[in-house]
């Protein structure tokens, strides 16, 4: 009988076109639901001038996709470990591509809340999945850039959304950006057909064929045999509470942490998604000039996510997180003061690397941290938990601009979690991840057996 490890499989696997067929896909969703997202804050100035809505209750419409998003990232998070994360990935598209749509046919302020909440239970629940899923699948060596990789989408989702936003908000009216979000939904029949299922799920499910199908793509040397026994360490097997191993193994600590250091990210992020256009007209730039700003911020993050990345692959990716929340704190605040407009875009895009990027690199620790079998669990209550960030951002952010105060305040507070992420980070025990385990488990089986201690003279 031969075993096989199915982590390690992963692990030790070299990039192929399979790897390719993951990323492109997991990339294209983020991409539809980074536009969904975006669009918001993109249509907002006309949203409150139709509707005839004051800042604090755009602030709460804002607020309806992100209560929506952190029920969706707790949830289908954790329902993806239960009936698999394609079928998961499925439905999500299917909300937030149906819900999005209908939101441009809304008239007023409370059914369009309605439906953005039923959008935002998708566009939350895809990103803890896409997230495992790439995770699962990526060669150690690369996850990290991987990962950034796949979640670059967000930003080129953001910046499809203020290039769209240009021309048919002013051609077609603010409806016409979330009725185009409704043309995903065509391609879940492809979705479901060809992208790879979660392999614990699999061999949970006993489904032998379909991972021999996997390992052979993973590792195009394989060879299949009758006599394939499949199997993953005893911290990646499926169980019926994966919560639970979220605290488990001295995990629990951290996993506060990172609730605190999403909580914080996800502030800044959503306060510069849905008020940054706003704050830029009111400091005497036109539409077009403010959404200018939103393609600088959505530009930065993509050179972040990816140059993040490649450090964290490269260097600690806790040290290299903190380092972004430090550059993040001070970018933000400068944005309040008077400068050249080069300068400022200069500034927003850092702005943009330094906590969208920063967010995506962070999911990316996440889910590195955790075991296979619960990573779509961890990444989907950090994030689930850390939307309360997301939902009071466009509140707070709202009064703020309400109460007309100066606008190096508007930015101070959006700066001020940046410091908070970052002594998060800091206390996160990362001896205690996965990834440092399965890593201690490699040098181990590379040691000779037995292993004979060095003399005494050797030792220094």
């Amino acid at each position: 009988m031969r075993q096989i490890d199915v982590h390690r499989l992963s692990d030790e696997s070299r990039f192929n076109s399979f790897h390719g067929l993951v990323l492109f896909w997991c990339a294209l969703i983020i991409v539809f639901d980074g536009y969904d997202l975006a669009v918001m804050g993109i249509a907002l100035p006309s949203i409150m001038k139709d509707m005839n809505v004051d800042p604090t209750s755009a602030g709460f419409m804002v607020s309806a996709a992100l209560f929506g998003m952190m029920f969706g990232a707790i949830t289908l998070g954790t329902l993806a470990d239960r009936i698999g994360r394609r079928r998961t990935i499925a439905i999500c598209i299917a909300l937030f591509s149906v819900f999005t749509a209908a939101a441009g046919l809304a008239k007023d302020p409370i059914t369009f809340s309605v439906v953005r909440f039923l959008a935002g239970l998708g566009i939350g629940g895809v990103m803890p999945n896409v997230i495992a899923h790439m995770t699962e699948f990526a060669p150690r060596k690369i996850r990290s850039i991987m990962v950034t990789l796949m979640f670059s989408g967000y930003s080129v989702g953001s910046i499809l959304a203020a290039l769209l936003g240009k021309g048919l908000i002013e051609t077609y009216g603010w409806q016409s950006v979330f009725l185009a979000a409704g043309a995903p939904v065509l391609l879940i029949p492809i979705i479901l057909k060809s992208m790879p299922e979660s392999m614990p799920y699999l061999l949970a499910k006993g489904r032998t064929s379909e991972l021999k199908a996997i390992a052979s793509r993973l590792d195009p040397s394989y060879i299949p045999r009758t006599d394939d026994q499949f199997m993953v360490p005893a911290a990646d097997k499926i169980d019926s509470a994966p919560i639970r191993h979220l605290f488990t193994e001295g995990r629990g600590f951290s996993t506060i942490m990172f609730w605190i250091a999403t909580f914080m990210c996800l502030f800044m992020v959503y306060a510069l998604s849905s008020w940054l256009t706003r704050l830029m007209i009111a400091a005497g730039y036109s539409l077009g000039s403010a959404l200018s700003f939103v393609l600088a911020l959505n530009a930065g993050a993509i050179a972040g996510a990816i140059g993040g990345g490649l450090l964290a692959d490269r260097f600690h990716i806790k040290y290299v997180l903190i380092c972004m929340y430090a550059v993040a704190a001070v970018s933000i605040a400068l944005l309040g003061y008077k400068m050249s407009t080069e300068l400022l875009y200069v500034f927003v895009a850092l702005t943009g690397a330094c906590t969208i990027g920063t967010q995506i690199v962070s999911s990316a620790y996440i889910g590195q941290f955790y075991p296979m079998s619960v990573k779509s669990t961890g990444i989907g209550w950090a994030l689930g938990v850390g939307r309360s960030g997301a939902i009071l951002a466009p509140i707070i952010i709202g009064s703020l601009v309400a109460m007309q105060l100066p606008l190096e305040k508007n930015f101070l507070a959006i700066a001020v979690p940046a410091v908070i992420a970052a002594v998060a980070m800091m206390l996160v025990n990362h001896s205690r991840s996965a990834s440092a385990q399965h890593e201690a488990a490699a040098r181990d089986d590379a040691l000779p057996e037995p292993l004979q201690p060095r003399p005494a003279s050797a030792r220094h």
